[in-house]
């Protein structure tokens, strides 16, 4: 029997800082005459941002499936439709709610778009965020329960892929988004592609996997960049809820720590009382807690995801807590995309119906 270990593949120099540092951060848009004022992050991965009268959209579980991705935030009005991957939500701001990995193909390519999104919307004002699901923790973790036979070879295929960039990370991995479909397509026509016999190849898929996501690899440092629990103006973000307990322990504190144990700078077992909770979701919030946790981050509502919604985004207890995650990615219910957008306060959901969209539900909080 043929076996592998880590040092068969090229290993990546980490990519991960030594240390973190509190950070504060603004970028606007730099037009003359813009009546915005610039969007002010704090916080390091980023906890609380402040953008004033910026359009926000949120956008549920995506679970590997690309194109599911791309139609929702083309419909969201963030990214061109004409396959460039060019961002068009001017000074828009767009928060991802997890759940990128696991039950889909094309996990790395969602992150590479995302990244590249991110960088193209600051330079126009705007901002991308994401945040943690309990599916990025997992395979962190190296629970590789729901993954996928593309997606250990898109592992596999991304390693390789690095090692011809010879490692300059930043490049490689907002590049990864335009060249994976030929990597995907080169593989499939192989002979060799993930046969039942072929257990080398899947083997390295496994172990290339295992490279990438463990605490301190590379994909595990850009999950880093990323917070658990986000608030933007006076709206949360976070994949499965927050309860009062998470307050009092501290966002900012919770967010560094997860992002400390992802970057492998803290072994997960020093701290027992870490609530990796926070991105394992619950699947139902009661309202007085609800309404606890509200007040006590100053927030009017908190938008959430992990559940899948059988009858598309929703929200309850007077709207003060939305369900986003509409399970449209082909490795969970195959739906049609919907996004949820927010201007002054007033939310609405947007959903696909052929080549229209259509609203499905507006409130104001004013």
């Amino acid at each position: 029997m043929v076996s592998l270990c880590l040092n068969s593949l090229p290993l990546p120099p980490s990519s991960c800082p030594q240390k973190l540092t509190e950070t504060s951060s603004s970028f606007s848009n730099g037009s003359i005459g813009t009546a915005l004022k610039p969007i002010v992050v704090s916080g390091n991965p980023p906890t609380f941002v402040s953008a004033p009268g910026r359009r926000i959209v949120a956008v549920g579980d995506l679970h590997g499936d690309l194109d599911q991705a791309r139609y929702a935030l083309e419909m969201a009005g963030v990214l061109s439709s004409d396959g460039q991957d060019l961002w068009t939500g001017e000074d828009a701001v767009l928060v991802q709610l997890g759940d990128v990995l696991d039950r889909g193909d094309d996990e790395i390519a969602i992150l590479s778009l995302l990244r590249s999104l991110d960088i193209q919307a600051k330079a126009k004002g705007g901002a991308v965020f994401q945040v943690n699901g309990n599916h990025e923790t997992m395979n962190v973790e190296g629970d590789f329960r729901y993954v996928e036979s593309g997606a250990f070879d898109e592992c596999a295929d991304f390693l390789e892929y690095l090692n011809d960039y010879e490692y300059d990370w930043n490049e490689a991995f907002v590049r990864w988004c335009g060249v994976s479909r030929i990597w995907k397509d080169e593989r499939k026509m192989s002979r060799n592609h993930w046969g039942p016999w072929n257990l080398v190849k899947r083997q390295k898929g496994v172990i290339a996997r295992s490279v990438l996501f463990r605490p301190g690899g590379p994909l595990a440092c850009e999950l880093a960049r990323h917070a658990v629990a986000l608030k933007v103006n006076d709206w949360i973000f976070c994949h499965g809820g927050l309860l009062p307990h998470h307050v009092a322990y501290g966002i900012e504190k919770m967010n560094k720590e997860v992002s400390q144990w992802m970057r492998g700078l803290i072994e997960e077992d020093t701290n027992r009382n870490m609530p990796f909770i926070a991105t394992k979701g619950y699947d139902s919030v009661i309202n007085a807690i609800l309404q606890e946790t509200l007040q006590a981050l100053g927030a009017k509502a908190m938008v959430v995801g992990h559940t899948p919604q059988f009858s598309g985004a929703n929200c309850e207890y007077n709207c003060s807590i939305w369900r986003i995650d509409v399970g449209m990615s082909s490795g969970v219910l195959n739906s049609r995309p919907e996004v949820l957008e927010i201007r002054d306060d007033k939310a609405r959901v947007i959903r696909s119906k052929r080549n229209r969209f259509s609203e499905l539900q507006m409130v104001d909080y004013i």
